[in-house]
């Protein structure tokens, strides 16, 4: 078979929670004012207390509202797809299976939590949510969403992304949602930004600040995020559960699980169910692939650092290439951002999960060799995904040994036309790694007393 489909009696019920089955406690989270460990009235102004709640639980499985599980309905189960026609053009012995997730109406796999955070937030009384996006997809989700549950929506889009991707922006307004270039005039750490930097290509640390600004100063809203907290990888752990069961009908297990990563919930999503067996010993590879051009989690530190430039956000430990660096403006908007999931980083300090980092274009190559082979183009982030996968497959065949790789499609690439334009023109150029401008951002981390010393990168 090539498809493996669950029907809507077998979608997941509860999210697995991965923080009950790591071997240690998480560091606490520090407020951005007195650096000192935050708690739950300090979020209030941002998040609604299930959110909270989330954020903090430590119980392996939450159950997922039937509200939310009637949204889901709309999408949910995704189908679990063998990349044969793949397989067979590299003449490998490895099996590739990936997760379709590019089937949401938002075309990614952002909807996993857009919808229940619309959900919580609806369900507390707030009317508005105010976010940030990248390349849009999760601009497009919460759009989606907010119409879902009745709430107004407000976007900050980097800049860079917001000119290379109209119709994404068409997409969120289409939603319903307002839809602004970022650093913007809007807010007070946009327009410190623009004073500096008036061509500033933007980055989703300061569109971060500017969405947290404008929901801080709101009683009516509430801030959303899509990616990089726990309380978003839980919601996408609906991906990995059902994926494990998809997997046990093809009758295979996956000797490495690969997912890319820019915050981490896609990751996070597909990964995180399979950490139980991979703590019980299961030889399974959890692979995180970043870019080369803002390789966080192979090339950055791990240590405390804000989520955002203006430094509104809590404080979290993590690897960073610190707070205010400005990644290059490749077209993988989703991946330009300076840190990564707290979680996923302790995934990757601990040895658990693996990290590897791809320049654009050998990953331009493989979603274009993937849309001719199996039909579907890849959006850029998910392209560094497929990259990895076909490496995977590559030392298989170089060793003349079976090999089953799962990996995640986060999402299409209908929207990012232009970039595949670049590549295919040969426009499209790599972008070095800047050692000195993270170095430089590196010497602006938070001083946080008592806390360790910074840590190298994983490597990768």
């Amino acid at each position: 078979m090539k498809k493996f489909l669950l029907n809507e009696t077998r979608m997941p019920r509860s999210w697995y929670n991965v923080v009950a089955d790591l071997p240690g406690a998480m560091s606490p989270v520090l407020h951005p004012g007195t650096l000192k460990p935050i708690g739950p009235a300090d979020l209030a102004p941002l998040f609604p207390m299930s959110i909270i709640e989330q954020e903090v639980s430590t119980d392996r499985f939450i159950s997922i509202p039937d509200e939310v599980i009637d949204a889901y309905r709309l999408f949910r189960p995704t189908p679990l797809v063998r990349a044969e026609r793949l397989e067979k053009y590299l003449g490998t012995p490895a099996h590739i299976y990936f997760k379709n997730e590019s089937v949401s109406p938002a075309g990614s796999h952002k909807p996993n939590t857009a919808i229940p955070q619309a959900f919580y937030n609806r369900r507390e009384g707030i009317r508005k949510l105010v976010t940030e996006t990248g390349a849009g997809q999760w601009g497009s989700a919460l759009s989606f969403a907010g119409q879902l549950f009745g709430l107004e929506v407000e976007i900050y889009m980097v800049a860079v992304s917001y000119q290379q991707k109209p119709y994404r922006r068409s997409l969120m307004r289409a939603w319903g949602g307002s839809v602004f270039s970022s650093p913007s005039n809007r807010t007070a750490s946009g327009r410190a930004v623009l004073a500096e930097h008036p061509d500033s290509p933007g980055s989703l640390g300061i569109a971060i600040s500017e969405a947290v600004e404008r929901a801080a100063s709101d009683p009516q809203a509430h801030y959303a995020l899509g990616s990089v907290l726990n309380h978003v990888c839980l919601h996408q752990t609906v991906i990995g559960i059902e994926a494990r069961e998809q997997m046990a009908e093809a009758g295979e297990y996956p000797d490495v699980v690969i997912g890319c990563v820019g915050g981490g919930s896609n990751f996070a999503g597909l990964a995180f169910p399979f950490v139980p067996d991979k703590l019980d010993g299961k030889p399974v590879r959890l692979m995180a692939v970043e870019p080369a051009s803002c390789p966080t989690l192979t090339k950055g530190v791990f240590a405390y650092d804000y989520g955002d430039i203006a430094r509104l956000t809590p404080v979290v430990e993590m690897y960073t290439l610190g707070h205010d660096y400005v990644p290059p403006a490749i077209h993988a908007g989703g991946l330009r951002y300076h840190g990564d999931s707290p979680l996923v980083s302790r995934l990757v300090h601990d040895g658990i999960a693996e990290a590897r980092a791809y320049p654009q274009n050998a990953c331009f190559e493989a979603a274009i060799l993937f849309a001719r082979t199996e039909g579907i183009l890849p959006a850029p982030e998910s392209s560094h995904a497929i990259r990895a996968a076909i490496d995977e497959a590559l030392i298989a065949k170089a060793e003349g040994k079976p090999r089953t790789i799962l990996f995640n499609l986060s999402g299409h690439g209908h929207f990012d036309l232009s970039a595949y334009d670049d590549y295919l023109d040969g426009k499209l150029h790599d972008v070095e790694y800047p050692a000195e401008a993270v170095a430089a951002a590196m010497l602006r981390l938070p001083r946080i007393e008592g806390a360790p010393a910074s840590e190298s990168p994983a490597g990768g």
